[in-house]
Parts: structure tokens; C-alpha cells; sequence
């Protein structure tokens, strides 16, 4: 087989596996949730972190050590680790928010199952004639 064949099979591979649904599905997640990160980074920066900043009387993204020259940024940290807080709080309301829904979906969907309608009560006549009936058959 020469190169040229190998390279054709090779990208005729490499089309179907980025065509498949759940390839595409995840490249839109992520750009969408790199979207959704920096919308989350600007609520953090510009509206928590001041507020914070405003409580405890200290602006976290200018907090750091400095040891022989090199500084250590400590307060980039705290800031980070609140915006992850953040992104899985949100998340996590997005995606129970999206699992009731597709609950409620899947209810409408299923068919109610009919109960059987109770039997009617019998009357005396009735029994009399069952009893009857039995003990003839006895």
C-alpha cells in the first residue's frame, strides 16, 4: 500500500470519526462553556470581587508574598477558586434545571395506563343464584 492510499484511508477515517454526533456534540460544549467561563471570570472580577473587596476592606487580586523577588499571588488564587465555585454552582442549577424538565418531557410522553374499572357490587338476587349454582354443582 503506498502513502498516497494510507493518506486517503487515514483521513477517510479521521472525516468519519469528526462527523460523528458526539464529536460535534463536545466541540459545541466546549465552545460554550469557554463562552459561559468568561462571562463567569467578568461577574467574579467585576461585581463579586469588588463587593468582597468592599466587606472585607481588601482587593484580593492585589494580595501576594514577596520572597527573593519572586512574587506569589495568592489572592489570584482565592479569586480563581471562586470562580470555579461559581461555574459549578451554575452548572449544577443548569443541569438539574435541564433534568427536571426532561422529566416533566418524559410524563407528558407516557401513555397513562387505563385502571380497570372496579366490578359492580352484586346484588342479593345474584349471590343467591352463584350459591345455587355451587351447590348443584356439588
Amino acid at each position: 500500500m503506498s502513502f498516497k492510499e494510507k493518506a486517503k484511508g487515514l483521513l477517510a477515517d479521521f472525516k468519519a470519526f469528526a462527523m460523528k454526533g458526539n464529536v460535534i456534540d463536545m466541540a459545541i460544549g466546549v465552545i460554550i462553556g469557554t463562552a459561559f467561563g468568561k462571562i463567569v471570570t467578568s461577574i467574579v472580577n467585576d461585581l463579586i470581587m469588588p463587593l468582597i473587596g468592599i466587606i472585607g476592606g481588601q482587593d484580593f487580586s492585589e494580595m501576594s508574598w514577596t520572597i527573593n523577588g519572586s512574587a506569589i499571588t495568592y489572592g489570584a488564587f482565592i479569586q480563581n477558586v471562586i470562580d470555579f465555585l461559581i461555574i459549578a454552582i451554575c452548572m449544577f442549577i443548569v443541569v438539574k434545571l435541564i433534568a427536571t424538565l426532561s422529566n416533566l418531557k418524559k410524563k407528558k410522553e407516557e401513555p397513562k395506563e387505563e385502571e380497570p374499572a372496579p366490578e359492580p357490587e352484586k346484588s342479593d338476587e345474584v349471590k343467591l343464584l352463584e350459591e345455587i349454582r355451587d351447590l348443584l354443582k356439588k
